[in-house]
């Protein structure tokens, strides 16, 4: 087994601490939001404790496993992805870190209670949390990163 990196130690403290903004704001929603929710904070974003048992847009409710096994897999593909030559640079680094720190934040959940805890309301979409929005950031950021990376090939 290999001696870790620094860039593997920064990555692992990226994700550790999305982790921990993760639970410190469901932690946050539980407490405090679950017995006021919802609360219209403007016209159009409101904070709305939701215990999500599918993925985005109310898909496949109920398959907590399918998700739990999911990401799990997705896990491992970023941690090979991470040690790819299409993967060097700062960028795609830090997109692979926020997709993972994501990915731990809401398998965690799904683990812990057999849901995610999603609060974030735009009532335009559907409510999401902190890990959300950080797989969804680090995965636009990887897919565009790796098109430019396949454009540039001969």
């Amino acid at each position: 087994m290999r001696a870790p990196t620094r860039l593997g130690l920064i990555q692992l403290a990226g994700v550790a601490a999305i982790f921990a903004a993760d639970r410190a704001t469901k932690v946050w929603a539980v407490e405090w939001l679950l017995p006021r929710s919802p609360i219209p904070l403007t016209r159009f974003f409101w904070l709305t404790y939701v215990e999500n048992t599918g993925a985005a847009f109310g898909m496949l409710q109920g398959a907590n496993w399918f998700f739990i096994v999911v990401s799990t897999v997705l896990l491992g593909g970023l941690y090979w992805l991470r040690t790819r030559p299409e993967a060097a640079g700062a960028w795609p680094q830090l997109a692979v870190t926020l997709v993972a720190g994501g990915a731990v934040g809401n398998l965690y959940d799904r683990l812990r209670f057999g849901y995610v805890i999603d609060f974030l309301d735009f009532r335009v979409w559907p409510v999401f949390n902190v890990a959300d929005s950080c797989i969804s950031v680090g995965a636009v950021l990887l897919a565009f990163l790796l098109g430019r990376a396949e454009d540039k090939r001969p």
